[in-house]
């Protein structure tokens, strides 16, 4: 699917923004012992690159459950309540990363237009903050996509859940983790 290869690309984007970060923290401790001689703006370049690492990935954790659930109650319910209450989770989801993405917006908008910067190296934040918005959008996607599959689950509950994680047992989880790493070896 498109929006898979999206997220994928977007959460690849995010992992490569921290590897670089890590390399530029080395370089800096390395320039500051070494040579007495930190990097300019580093304190600059890790603020603004907080946001990549920290919302581009969050479509992609939310399409493999990777986010972390409270779903006790899940587990106890069955059938078309279970999809129900799943359905009434995204929409609730939905509606809140609407607002996010409004107001990520008009926040980026208004760094825009002032030509905000950030205080040692004077860069612009507006690419950073811009991104906060984006990133929303391609979860308001994936959200939407999953509240269109459980709908689907609450009108046929006995269907096979598709574009929706799906809750393992402790059982089920222990054998995939087993599995896993018997191939791995």
């Amino acid at each position: 699917m498109r929006l898979g290869r999206v997220e994928e690309a977007f959460n690849l984007v995010a992992a490569a923004c921290i590897f670089a970060l890590m390399f530029l923290g080395i370089a800096q401790v390395l320039g500051r012992r070494l040579f007495n001689a930190p990097i300019s703006g580093y304190i600059d370049w890790v603020e603004l690159s907080m946001a990549t690492f920290a919302f581009l990935g969050v479509a992609y954790c939310q399409r493999v459950n990777g986010h972390v659930r409270m779903d006790m109650l899940l587990r106890l319910a069955r059938g078309r309540l279970r999809w129900a209450m799943e359905l009434g989770g995204t929409a609730l989801a939905l509606a809140i990363v609407s607002v996010l993405i409004w107001y990520g917006f008009t926040h980026f908008l208004r760094a825009y237009q002032l030509g905000d910067s950030t205080i040692d190296a004077e860069l612009p934040v507006w690419p950073s903050k811009l991104l906060v918005p984006v990133a929303f959008a391609l979860l308001w996607l994936r959200l939407a996509v999953q509240l269109v599959a459980y709908a689907r689950l609450v009108r046929r509950p006995e269907a096979e859940p598709l574009a929706v994680p799906v809750l393992l047992t402790s059982e089920e989880l222990a054998r995939r983790e087993i599995e896993e790493s018997a191939e791995r070896r």
